[in-house]
């Protein structure tokens, strides 16, 4: 997620578009369609907002309604802590706090925050992608952090985080991502054969031109994914956009693919170019295709097959040359089967189709996971290198992560944060452990091996063959596929490495 500097006048706000007042209340494409979509409760929650800027404070006050959120507005730090003591301060159930309006104070004034009022979760938006202004932020007492622009979804979906009271609150609730993307596949940890496979998909298509869809569940890598494929592409020199359809207003969406001239439409003051014109040459990503309308989606179609974009409101077209990278957490076959995706479109960015697994199908790759975001997380300002116990690698080992890979590495940033030693034990994730208590799985995840099942379900020992594959598939996920050092660690020679491979079948997806 990009980050800009201050700007006193063009400050960045929620979803990154300025929008009018009208554009507020635009009614939202597929909102029922979406099974995530939660709606709204009888007794409206009330969140205080911090906030000085009239514009953001309007479009998250009609977010927050679309879930059955009432928000009260504070413009000062002063005002804030004054409301507190209020009828509605006393049934606030969260607070959002713009770092800009208290700058360099806002920890100062989290920590009074929870001071005053200790259960009641933070969140706090800011342009800054410092890791340690994250850090500083969750030690003073913030629950998360959230780098603008940030989606609408991405915004309530934190909010939903902190004030759920069904699972633990704060451990394992999802952060926003601290740490900037890696953008090459040696990044993409894992030995699963399900993952791996799909590691392998994506590099033989990202040395073609064709398009291609990722499929998979949210956390489990498809942005990442993308940048990759991009990065080893031969476009990797040209333009790379990226663009969340579920950040983008419905009646926008056209604008901000197709491009716009002056006067097309009311408060088109100026000619915008779309992300197709700007990618000419180039990759444009496309994450939650799924939420295209029907009829931008028969514009999309049309412009892949001619290769020609017209703005909105314009009598000409573009010529141009685009690969189109999408991402769904959906099956595109059966939303085209239930009327709501052009079947057509689907085949045409299916030309590749690559289905990223869920983490809890591959429990195997935690272990080298967490050391991996341990290794990332201790390079980061205000935190340090530590090192991970047994006991800690069964526990997460036992958990089966609905948030994927991204709450993996959330916890461990958030364990990371707090931790006092120089080793994360169990201990360091006590509601994590309160959740599963102590369960016989966790227990035995010690005697599995790092990542390798030594026991059949019955109880004996696997194939020595089988066990062997493994070793080196989790050697080719730990040293990210160089085959060299695979060889080394391993004790054989890479001609020993390269027939034990073709032996054993394992596919080389490094």
């Amino acid at each position: 997620m990009a980050a800009g500097d201050f700007e006193p006048k063009s400050r960045p706000i929620v979803g990154g578009e300025s929008l009018s007042d009208e554009s507020l209340h635009a009614p939202q494409h597929q909102a029922a369609e979406n099974p995530n979509d939660v709606q709204p409760e009888a007794a409206p929650r009330i969140v205080m907002l911090i906030d000085d800027e009239p514009a953001q404070s309007r479009l998250i006050t009609a977010i927050a309604a679309r879930e059955g959120w009432r928000t009260v507005v504070a413009g000062d730090a002063e005002t804030a802590i004054a409301m507190l003591g209020t009828r509605e301060g006393m049934q606030l159930s969260a607070i959002l706090l713009d770092q800009w309006v208290p700058g360099d104070d806002a920890c100062a004034l989290i920590a009074e925050l929870k001071e005053r009022r200790p259960a009641l979760p933070i969140l706090m938006l800011t342009t800054s992608a410092s890791p340690l202004l994250a850090v500083e932020a969750m030690r003073a007492g913030a629950s998360d952090y959230l780098v603008k622009p940030v989606s609408p979804d991405r915004l309530m979906d934190a909010l939903r985080a902190v004030t759920t009271r069904e699972t633990p609150r704060d451990e394992l609730a999802p952060l926003t991502e601290k740490m900037s993307a890696s953008l090459d596949f040696d990044a993409m940890i894992g030995t699963a054969p399900t993952f791996r496979t799909a590691l392998a998909q994506a590099a033989k298509a990202a040395r073609g031109h064709s398009h291609a869809l990722i499929q998979g569940e949210s956390g489990t890598g498809k942005e990442m994914l993308m940048r990759a494929m991009h990065a080893a592409s031969p476009r990797a020199k040209e333009n790379l956009r990226i663009i969340n359809i579920a950040s983008i207003p419905p009646n926008s969406v056209e604008s901000v693919l197709f491009g716009h001239e002056p006067n097309a439409f009311p408060g088109a003051f100026d000619r915008q170019i779309g992300a197709l014109q700007h990618c000419d040459n180039g990759t444009l990503v496309i994450d939650e295709v799924d939420r295209l309308s029907l009829a931008v989606q028969e514009r999309l179609l049309d412009a892949l097959e001619t290769g020609i974009v017209r703005p909105v409101g314009a009598a000409h077209g573009f010529r141009v040359d685009v690969r189109l990278l999408s991402a769904t957490n959906h099956d595109l076959g059966e939303l085209t089967r239930g009327g709501v995706f052009d079947d057509g479109l689907a085949d045409k960015l299916s030309a590749t189709r690559i289905l990223l697994p869920p983490l809890r199908e591959r429990p195997g790759d935690i272990s080298a996971l967490t050391r991996h975001f341990l290794q990332r997380i201790g390079e980061q300002p205000g935190l340090t290198h530590l090192s991970v116990s047994e006991t800690a690698l069964a526990l997460l080992g036992a958990y089966e992560w609905p948030g994927n890979v991204r709450q993996l590495q959330s916890v461990l940033f958030r364990a990371a944060v707090y931790c006092e030693s120089d080793t994360l034990t169990a201990d360091s994730f006590p509601q994590l452990s309160e959740m599963l208590g102590e369960l016989e799985a966790a227990t035995s995840h010690l005697h599995e091996g790092v990542g390798v099942m030594l026991y059949t379900e019955d109880g004996n020992l696997r194939p020595l063959e089988e066990i062997e594959a493994d070793v080196i598939r989790l050697a080719i996920g730990h040293y990210r596929g160089r085959m060299t050092e695979v060889a080394r660690r391993l004790g054989i020679g890479r001609s020993t490495l390269y027939r034990k491979l073709s032996d054993l079948g394992i596919d080389n997806a490094a």
